[in-house]
Formats: structure tokens, sequence, C-alpha cells
């Protein structure tokens, strides 16, 4: 018995240093081998070599994501919701009888042949765009044979809708979505999300997703990334018929958050009518009582005189918050005259500097400051490979949470994991960057230890995260939305 008692106390004492080398590989190896010596089991194990960067920089958000201190209780959500037909762009398109050709680039597609060329060249870029599709009829025979092609997949779609799903994974939270809601898209959205009955339509609205993997060829055209190229014939939201009832809504639900999205869908509208939409979306804003952030997601464009005018036209300073990629970054500098405009296009992955003065010059020339009422004091920036959120000091807390949150999230959705899975992910950011071409800016080199990176500009604070990249994507429509509410969920806003 005593035998048995010194051999299972000496296997217990192995699993205990077992584990302690396990949760703590840092430990000096002198001090392993030591205490395995004093145990007199045999040779001490050989450490094993360091964890890869996927798997210190996922430990590393993990230990830095903490909730906020007051956090959203009711988050209202529009006005853009639709039914998502997901579909291999390749094969649909090859089943419609279509051949690749010469990419180019259409602001409003008009038929199969505008459609087809516009998808080639953004594929051939690995790049996002979303479209509008003018030929109501032709778009209804593509949105049928795509609705039943083999594969096609049907998901809640619309950035609001998105950002409203999000959201509503948070089961403390209560979530209102207003858009145009058809019997499809309500029976797809999550039990949690509230609709007002005025938000229920007939007909669903249907968005064709056009997916592309990384590596992908048709013809003469090879996609660098994962990506996915969208297009609609979406007349309800793209008259934003569903902001009045967003609107009346708001007094009654009485969010602590409020999130609009839907502005890039009046592309084809007339210039007339986007001109009153957004006086009344600022008209709306102005009611929202104070100190109830609003948060403006922004989706692809191709009009600059739309992009223009929400700048212009107090739609920014109406807001506190703004969401948006490289693309939509880039083209709302060069609508508005601001850094880096004669930049026609991001050369891969987009420069930290560039992006950086660009974000600053938003907030200085647009944002909160002691000589301009403005609300704007943040803004969250997303690219395939890193994230940058810059705000307005003194506005905004837990922000270096919601950027290492955001990232996250694009890691595992774009897996379908719930975790970070570090078998699936790379690590892609650039090692070494500038913070800033206009001044002169720090030098960063990357750490995965210390994933998070801070500087500050003239009263602006930016925090900077690598992302994971997923090298085999699931899904890639919606990251922008799910990145945004998640980054929004950690955050916490001050009150003026």
């Amino acid at each position: 018995m005593a035998l048995w008692r010194g051999s299972a106390c000496a296997g217990f004492l192995a699993l205990a240093v077992g584990c302690v080398f396990l949760l703590e590989p840092e430990l000096p190896g002198t001090a392993l081998r030591s205490l395995w010596s004093s145990l007199r089991l045999g040779p001490a194990p050989v450490p094993a070599g360091p964890l890869s960067p996927e798997s210190r920089l996922a430990a590393a958000w993990d230990a830095l994501i903490a909730q906020p201190a007051r956090r959203w209780r009711r988050v209202a959500v529009g006005v853009n919701a639709c039914v998502d037909v997901v579909i291999s762009g390749v094969k649909l398109l090859q089943a419609l009888g279509l051949s690749p050709g010469s990419g180019k680039d259409h602001a409003i597609l008009q038929s199969r042949s505008d459609l087809e060329e516009a998808f080639v060249y953004f594929m051939g870029k690995g790049a996002a765009a979303e479209r509008f599709f003018s030929d109501k009829e032709t778009f209804h025979d593509i949105a049928q044979a795509a609705s039943e092609f083999p594969g096609a997949q049907h998901y809640v779609g619309g950035n609001a809708a998105l950002i409203g799903q999000r959201f509503a994974a948070n089961t403390d939270l209560k979530v209102l979505l207003c858009g145009p809601i058809g019997p499809k898209l309500h029976e797809l959205l999550d039990d949690n999300v509230f609709v007002p009955p005025e938000s229920l339509q007939e007909e669903d609205e249907f968005h064709l997703i056009l997916e592309y993997l990384a590596g992908e060829e048709w013809g003469p055209f090879k996609a660098p990334h994962a990506n996915r190229f969208i297009f609609s014939h979406d007349l309800s939201n793209g008259a934003m018929n569903m902001l009045e009832v967003f609107v009346s809504s708001l007094e009654e639900f009485q969010p602590d958050l409020v999130v609009l999205s839907g502005l890039h869908m009046m592309e084809g509208q007339s210039k007339e009518l986007q001109r009153k939409r957004l006086l009344e979306v600022v008209t709306g804003i102005s009611d929202i009582p104070t100190g109830i952030p609003v948060h403006l997601e922004l989706a692809s464009m191709t009009n600059r005189e739309l992009m223009s005018s929400i700048v212009q036209q107090q739609v920014f300073p109406a807001v506190a918050s703004l969401g948006l990629n490289e693309q939509e970054l880039l083209f709302l500098s060069q609508s508005a005259s601001g850094p880096h405009a004669s930049l026609s296009s991001w050369d891969g992955v987009p420069d930290v500097g560039m992006v950086s003065d660009i974000l600053f010059w938003i907030l200085k020339e647009h944002g909160r400051s002691n000589n301009r009422s403005s609300d704007l004091t943040r803004i969250h920036f997303h690219t395939l490979v890193y994230h940058i959120l810059a705000t307005v000091d003194g506005h905004w807390a837990n922000q270096l949470a919601a950027v290492a949150a955001g990232a996250r999230v694009a890691g595992t959705q774009a897996c379908a994991t719930e975790t970070i899975d570090t078998n699936r992910v790379s690590l892609r950011a650039p090692q070494e960057f500038t913070t800033s071409h206009l001044e002169s800016g720090s030098k960063i080199v990357l750490n995965p230890d210390k994933p998070v990176v801070e500087w500050h500009r003239e009263g602006i604070t930016f925090h900077f995260t690598p992302v994971l990249v997923c090298k085999d994507p699931i899904r890639t429509v919606g990251l922008g939305d799910a990145i945004s509410a998640e980054g929004l969920f950690y955050s916490e806003a001050h009150p003026d």
C-alpha cells in the first residue's frame, strides 16, 4: 500500500509539473529542471519551441479584451435589410452562359455583360464591391437562377440587419431593427431582434453575393484574396423607405445606442431625392436625445457627389462614430479632397501611415473640437489584415479592447469557429510601418505578444491591431458589419 501511495504521489506531482509547464511556458528552464530533479522522476522534459505568432497574438487578445464599465442595454439599428443569396460567382456566371472578357468597372450595371465585366475586374483585384443593377427584369431572371442554383445559401443581409443580428447574439441586449423586412428575412432573424409591425412587407429584397476564393481563376483572372461582389435591384432600401419608421420607433424603444446604415443604397436615386433624404436623415438624428451616440456604417460607393454630400451636408457632424473599410476611406478622401486623394487605389495592403493620415484629417476637419460642435469623435477602420480605431480624446473608453474584439471576430466569423483556430489563420499584417506620411510619424515594429499598438496625434488617439486572416474562409459577407458591431459592443461612450 505504501508503495502504491508513493507511486500515485509521484504521478500526481508529475502531472502537476506538467500543468505548470503548459500554463507557464515562460518559466525559466532551470526552475523546471530543478523541480523535476527534486522529485527524482527521471530526465526533465525538453521545453517545446516558441508558440507561433498566431497563437501568441490570439492569447494576447483574450487577455486584453475586457467588458466596458458601462454596457449598452438597448440598441436600435436601421435602415437597410434584405436577404443575401450567396453563391459562387464564377459558377453562376458560367451557368448564365457568360465568359470572362476584359475586366471593367461599371458604376451602375445595366446588362449581363456589365455584370461579367465588373465581377472579373474586382475579382482580379481581390476587392469587395457593391453595385446597383438598373434593369428590373434582367435582375429578376438572374436572381431566380441564383436562388435556385445548387449550393445557393440564403442569409440575413443588409448592414443594419447584419449588425442587429450580431448584437442579438448577446442575450442581455434588446435589439430593435427597422428596415424592409419580408417573410424570408423575418424567418431568418434572431428571436432576440424586435421588428416593428410597420417594417414588415409582403416581399423580400434580394441581394446577390457572388463569392470567389483566394487563388480562384476564371480565364486570365486570378483572385489574390477571397472576397465578394454584391449587386441588387433594391428599391425599398434605395429610397430608404423605412427611415421614418426607424426615427418614430426610437422614442418608444428608448435606445442607449443607435446604429444607422444604408446611405450607400441611394446611389441609384436622383440627386434631388438624395439631397432630400440626407436632409431628413440629419433632421431625424437631431431629434435623438443628447447623450445617445449614433454610429454610421458606410459601405461601397461609386458616386462621389453623394459621398461628398454625406460628408458636407452635416451627416458626419451629426453622428458620433463611423465604420468603414479601405475602399470607402480612400473614396471618401477623393470625394472631399482629403489626404492622399491622388492615389487611384490601394496597391495591395493599405499603407498604415496613409490610412492614419486620412483618419486624422476626418476627425480634424469634421470631428468635435473646441471650435466645432460636431458629435463625431470615433472612427473604426477595418481592412483584411489590420484594424485601426481613432478617437478624439476624452469621449470613449475601452477602445483597446474594442479594436482587439473587432479583429478577433473577423477571424472567427470568416472561419466559422467559436474561437480563433490558429491552424486556420495567418498573420499577414505589415511587420513594420510608419504612423504618418504627412508628418514625422513613429516607426512601429509589430509584436504578437503586444498586438494592440497605440499612438497619439494632436488630441486624437489611434489603436492598431493586426487581423488573423482565415486561410479558408467559409463566408466573407457581413464581416465588416460584425467587426463594427463587436467593436461597438466593447466600447464605452463617456456622457457629455
